[in-house]
């Protein structure tokens, strides 16, 4: 999980070094939290929260696959 993040996060940033990712696993779920430069925040975002809609639902599609719970906090 935290690997697809790292993957595409890092693509979107125009500072991928500051890119942190911290998981967390409990019985089932997986807790991913993600911390970009403030100046990436807004490219993370995306207009009307598209971008991290559209990152959110890319993590569901994998966890359904591992079936598993998966919660993106940013």
């Amino acid at each position: 999980m935290k690997d697809l993040l790292e993957y595409i996060v890092k693509n979107l940033a125009s500072k991928p070094d500051e890119v942190v990712i911290v998981e967390q696993t409990d019985s089932g779920n997986v807790n991913l939290t993600l911390t970009v430069s403030p100046d990436d925040m807004g490219l993370v975002i995306g207009k009307g929260g598209q971008t991290i809609h559209a990152i959110r639902k890319l993590l569901t599609v994998r966890a359904i696959a591992e079936n598993i719970r998966v919660n993106l906090q940013l």
